[in-house]
C-alpha cells in the first residue's frame, strides 16, 4: 500500500455555521473554522452528482441504505491505496472511505463511526444489512483495549454476512460502537464457540450522528472562501505579470482539457492581452476533451495552436507493447514530440508556456521550481501560477468564474489526460467500459492480441497487470492466488528488431528516460547464462528482469522484450541503450563464430557449446560488442 506523503500544507477546514468547506482558519462569515483531519497529501476536491450517486449505490448494495442525504456538500480526498480510494467528507467529518478492490473489481464502502451512525440511526436494523450485535459486557475490552470481537460475544447478526465483508457493530440497544471487517461468515459467528468474529477498525462509545443543516450549494462555498481565493488569485496574477514581463518570449497557455490548465488559462486571460493557446492531441484524448478544447478556444477568443500525434500510438504499440508505469514510451511519441514540433513551427526562439502544474499532484512536482526549462522540449520555458493550489482551490475558482470545464469530470473521472494512461488506476479502466465502451473495446482488443502473443492469460489484461513491469507485492500475491503467470512465454526469436524512444521524465524526478522494445519475449535464462550483458555494465538478475548499471545511468531488460533506461545525460543514456540492444542481440542470436574471443584482451570470453560466454572478469571495455558481426551487419 502507498504511504501518505506531505506535498504541501493540509488546508481543509469546515465552517459548521455555514456547513461548507473552507481552505483556511476563518470563514467568509467571520467564524473560526474547524480543521478536518484527512490523509496526506490532502488534495481535496468537490464530489459531483455522479460521485455521490456511486457512493450511495455502493452503500445501498452493502448496507441497504444510502450514506449521503440530499442537500449536503461532499468533499473527496484521494488517499494512498493499492488502487483508488477516496475519503468522503460531509458536514465537516470524514464519514467513510470508498475504494476499488482489485481482486473483486468492485467498489467497497468502508464506513467510519460517523458514517455508520448515519446509516443506522433512526432505522430498524432488520431493514439493513451487514450488522453485528454484541454483548454489553465485552464493550470495555473493545473500546479500551482494542480487542477483536470473538464469536461467543455475538448476540445477533445479519446471516448474509460473508467473510471479509465490511460490517457495523451495534450494542444491544442498537447503537453503533464499532466498524470493521468480518473474520467469519454471519452464520459462523452464531454457531462457533471460539475464534475472531470481527476485526475492529474504528470504535468508540455510542453517540448520536452529527448532521448539520442541509441546503448548501457550491456558490455558498465560493462565498465562504472568497477572501482566500482573492489572495491566491492576486498572487497568481502578480506571478504571471512578473514572469512574462521578464522574458522576451511569446506567451502561450498549454491547455490540456483539464481543470488545472483551465484555471491557468483563466488567470492568464485576466492578466494579459497577448497570448495564444497550445494543445497537443495525443490521439488518446477523451471525445469530451476534444470538444472542450474547441469550446474553450472560442470562449476566450484566442488563437489555438494544435499538433496531433494521429495514430502514432496504435502504430507503435505492436513494436513496444503496452506502455507501463515504468516504460511510458507513449509520452515521448504522442505528447513531447508533437509539442516540440508545434513550438518549432510557430514560435521562433521558443515560447513561455503557462502550465497547470500543482505541488499536490506528486513528489516531483512538489519540489519543482515554478519556472523551469524543459530539457526535452528545449524551446519551451514552463511556468506554474497555481503551484500551491489544491484541487479545491481550482474548482472553487472555476465555479466562481463559470469557466467552461470538461464535462468528463462529471462522469466519475478526477483527472484528464490520455484515457489509457498506465498511471491510471484499475478503477478508471472499469469506468471507461461504462462511460466510453468503444474506447475500452479498442484497448482490450490490442491488449488481448499482445497477451496471446506473449503467452499471457486474459486475466493478465482484466486485472490491469499490463500496466507494470515491476509488479507491486499485492499484485504478485493476487497473481499467485488466481494462477496468473506474470512472465511471458520464452520462445527463441529468429530475428530481433529494436525500437527506442527517449525523452524528459516530466512526472518523475527529472533527467532523461528511454523506452525500447524488441517486440517479442526474450529468453532471460539465455541472457543470464551467456553473460552477454556484462560488457554494457554491472549486471544483476531478478525474476523476469535484468538490471545494468553504467556509472550513474541505469537500464532494465524485461522478459517481455521491453527495455527502459534513465540517466541525467542524454548522450550517455543513448550509448547505454545501444550497448544493451547489441548485448541482447548477441546473447539471443550468437552464431558461435568466436571473433569476440580473439578480441578480448582480458581473456574474459570463452566458448561453450558453440556459443560465446562472457565471464565475471569482464572489464566492460565493450570491445567485443564493436567487433561482433551481429552488431556490425544486422
Amino acid at each position: 500500500m502507498s504511504r501518505p506523503a506531505y506535498l504541501g500544507k493540509m488546508l481543509l477546514h469546515w465552517c459548521e455555521a455555514c456547513n461548507v468547506p473552507v481552505l483556511g482558519k476563518q470563514c467568509g462569515c467571520g467564524n473560526r473554522t474547524k480543521k478536518v483531519e484527512v490523509t496526506p497529501p490532502g488534495d481535496i476536491r468537490p464530489a459531483f452528482d455522479y460521485d455521490i450517486k456511486r457512493i450511495n449505490s455502493v452503500s445501498e448494495k452493502q448496507f441497504n441504505a444510502p450514506l449521503i442525504p440530499e442537500g449536503h456538500l461532499v468533499v473527496l480526498n484521494k488517499a494512498p491505496y493499492e488502487d483508488r480510494m477516496d475519503e468522503i467528507i460531509v458536514d465537516g467529518e470524514v464519514i467513510a472511505s470508498i475504494r476499488f478492490e482489485i481482486e473483486s473489481c468492485e467498489w467497497v464502502l468502508l464506513p467510519r463511526l460517523e458514517g455508520a451512525r448515519r446509516l443506522f440511526q433512526g432505522r430498524d436494523r432488520k431493514d439493513l444489512k451487514k450488522w453485528v450485535v454484541i454483548e454489553e459486557e465485552i464493550l470495555p475490552f473493545i473500546l479500551k483495549k482494542g480487542a477483536s470481537i470473538l464469536a461467543p460475544g455475538v448476540l445477533d447478526v445479519d446471516p448474509e454476512i460473508k467473510r471479509e465483508n465490511e460490517v457495523i457493530v451495534l450494542n444491544p440497544a442498537g447503537e453503533v460502537v464499532c466498524c470493521g471487517r468480518a473474520r467469519m461468515a454471519g452464520k459462523e459467528m452464531i454457531e462457533e464457540k471460539r475464534g475472531n468474529a470481527v476485526k475492529p477498525r474504528w470504535s468508540s462509545e455510542p453517540k448520536a450522528a452529527k448532521i448539520l443543516e442541509s441546503g448548501k450549494s457550491w456558490d455558498d462555498a465560493v462565498k465562504a472562501n472568497e477572501k482566500i481565493l482573492d489572495r491566491m488569485i492576486e498572487e497568481a496574477h502578480a506571478f504571471i505579470r512578473d514572469v512574462s514581463g521578464n522574458m522576451d518570449l511569446k506567451v502561450s497557455v498549454s491547455y490540456s482539457g483539464g481543470k488545472d490548465s483551465l484555471a491557468v488559462l483563466q488567470l492568464v486571460d485576466e492578466t494579459l492581452e497577448d497570448y495564444e493557446l497550445m494543445f497537443a492531441d495525443t490521439g488518446l484524448e477523451f471525445p469530451e476533451t476534444l470538444e472542450n478544447v474547441e469550446e474553450v478556444a472560442e470562449y476566450y477568443g484566442k488563437p489555438l495552436r494544435t499538433a496531433s500525434a494521429g495514430d502514432s500510438f496504435w502504430e507503435s504499440i505492436g513494436v513496444f507493447g503496452p506502455p507501463t508505469m515504468d516504460t511510458r514510451w507513449c509520452c515521448k511519441i504522442c505528447k513531447l514530440g508533437p509539442i516540440t514540433r508545434l513550438i518549432d513551427e510557430n514560435y521562433d526562439g521558443g515560447c513561455l508556456s503557462f502550465i497547470g502544474q500543482r505541488q499536490y499532484e506528486s513528489h516531483a512536482r512538489s519540489i519543482s521550481k515554478r519556472v523551469w526549462k524543459n530539457p526535452w522540449v528545449g524551446n519551451q520555458v514552463g511556468a506554474s501560477p497555481i503551484q500551491e493550489w489544491t484541487a479545491l482551490h481550482v474548482w472553487l475558482y472555476l465555479f466562481r468564474t463559470e469557466a467552461p470545464y470538461n464535462p468528463a469530470y462529471e462522469k466519475g473521472y478526477d483527472r484528464m489526460g490520455c484515457w489509457l494512461c498506465p498511471s491510471s488506476s484499475l478503477s478508471d479502466f472499469f469506468q471507461l467500459e461504462e462511460s466510453h465502451p468503444e474506447l475500452a473495446k479498442k484497448l482490450n482488443s490490442h491488449l488481448q492480441v499482445y497477451a496471446e502473443k506473449m503467452g499471457l492469460s486474459p486475466e493478465w489484461v482484466k486485472y490491469g497487470l499490463w500496466r507494470f513491469k515491476r509488479y507491486p507485492k499485492v499484485l504478485q500475491e493476487l497473481a499467485g492466488r488466481k494462477g496468473i503467470s506474470l512472465l511471458p512465454s520464452q520462445e527463441a526469436p529468429k530475428e530481433l528488431n529494436f525500437e527506442v524512444a527517449t525523452g524528459y521524465r516530466p512526472c518523475k524526478a527529472g533527467g532523461i528516460s528511454a523506452d525500447g522494445s524488441f517486440g517479442q519475449a526474450i529468453d532471460m535464462e539465455t541472457l543470464e547464462e551467456s553473460g552477454m550483458l556484462k560488457p554494457a555494465g554491472k549486471v544483476s538478475f531478478i525474476e523476469g528482469a535484468a538490471s545494468i548499471a553504467m556509472g550513474e545511468s541505469r537500464a532494465q531488460v524485461f522478459a517481455s522484450g521491453n527495455v527502459n533506461g534513465r540517466s541525467e545525460n542524454e548522450k550517455t543514456l543513448k550509448k547505454l541503450m545501444q550497448n544493451v540492444e547489441f548485448s541482447v542481440r548477441r546473447a539471443v542470436l550468437c552464431q558461435g563464430c568466436g571473433i569476440c574471443v580473439g578480441h578480448c584482451e582480458h581473456g574474459a570470453i570463452e566458448m561453450k557449446e558453440k556459443r560465446a560466454c562472457i565471464k565475471d572478469s569482464c572489464t566492460h571495455c565493450r570491445a567485443c560488442i564493436e567487433v561482433c558481426p551481429l552488431v556490425k551487419f544486422i
